[in-house]
């Protein structure tokens, strides 16, 4: 999920050959505390998060060692260093072997935010040179299977809508990790569902979608953070801040980029929706002056590292002029971690 072989393999030779964005990319990701190999794994049994982490029992730890699994797991696949394969086994061992829960309000992000990580961690290693040695991968497929599937497999129509597609993001890595049809088509489901109600069109109407529970004109100026102005690209969360708004895009394009390795082309569809927003948030973020109209004239900018997967799927695959998209990717090149972000310019520059 997420990168595939062909990738991979292209990832690895730009690499080789010293060739940019992805030589920097990976001696930034190598240079990071997560591809540190003296790192020791902090499983718990109960990860207990609260709103933004407060209460925060163990969601760092988790979350900052899932990503580390998924560095090491790239690291392994450049270099061939065994080291790096046998420290994500043991992160992904030592959680598997320990944590039974996640606990408090945001446990369902805290849960998708680690198991993307996971899951393409435990991807990679499974079909490398590594895997056949790794005792523990039926163990680890029953942990997100177990631990995670049923707290993120679920929707959530009325939270801001970051949750839903991060969540559904994590549905689909492990759906596929553990080879579940149904996770995967249920996942599919609200994908369609959840995009054209987190991004507005025109042909919606005078009124964005909706998801089940936020019904009238005022419920639903409400829900879009107080913006009653609506054109192509606004996002439901753009006038809270484009930080959330940047993990919903990117969760989105995450689920396309899965299922197109999986043989099911979603970018088609999502097409109108996924490049407005993402012109239309880069074009603020670039420095344009908002109109009084948008968030009042002062949205909070900022998307973070979110854009490479869809810059590379829209404009270097298939070809859309994405001239304000392009230019903040290649300003904030390279990507590096976030939450369940890791590495994209490394994976997706000019990835095939």
């Amino acid at each position: 999920m997420l990168v595939g072989k062909q990738q991979l393999d292209a990832m690895r030779g730009r690499v080789k050959a010293g060739e940019q964005p992805q030589k920097k990319a990976y001696d930034a990701m190598i240079a990071s505390k997560y591809a540190d190999l003296t790192r020791t794994p902090k499983p718990r049994a109960n990860v207990e998060c609260g709103s933004s982490s407060n209460p925060n029992h163990g969601c760092t730890d988790e979350r900052d060692d899932a990503m580390a699994a998924y560095t090491d797991a790239l690291a392994y696949t450049v270099g061939r260093d065994q080291r790096y394969a046998a420290k994500a086994v043991q992160l992904m061992d030592a959680w598997a072997k320990v944590l039974k829960e996640h606990t408090n309000s945001n446990a369902p992000l805290q849960s998708a935010w680690a198991a993307d990580d996971w899951a393409r961690a435990a991807e990679i290693i499974k079909y490398s040179p590594y895997g056949a040695t790794w005792t523990g991968q039926k163990r680890f497929a029953s942990f997100l299977r177990t631990v995670y599937l049923p707290v993120v497999d679920k929707d959530r129509p009325t939270t801001n809508g970051n949750w839903e597609l991060i969540m559904t993001d994590a549905t689909l890595s492990i759906a596929v990790h553990t080879d579940d049809r149904a996770a995967f088509d249920t996942a599919v489901a609200r994908w369609r569902r959840r995009l054209p109600e987190y991004v507005y069109l025109k042909q919606d109407g005078a009124l964005p979608k909706t998801p089940a529970g936020i019904t009238g004109k005022s419920a639903t100026i409400r829900y879009w953070q107080g913006q009653d102005t609506f054109v192509d690209g606004l996002a439901q969360e753009t006038c809270r801040d484009f930080g959330h708004t940047g993990w919903a895009l990117d969760a989105a394009v995450h689920v396309a980029e899965t299922a197109r390795l999986q043989g099911l082309d979603l970018y088609k569809e999502a097409r109108p929706r996924l490049t407005k927003a993402m012109e239309f948030h880069a074009r603020y973020d670039l420095g344009a002056k908002a109109p009084s109209w948008l968030c009042k004239g002062a949205p909070r900018t900022g998307l973070g590292p979110v854009l490479e997967v869809g810059y590379n799927a829209y404009h270097h695959r298939l070809g859309v002029s994405l001239p304000k998209t392009g230019a903040l990717v290649a300003a904030k090149r390279p990507d590096g971690p976030s939450y369940f972000l890791g590495w994209e310019t490394l994976t997706h520059a000019d990835a095939p």
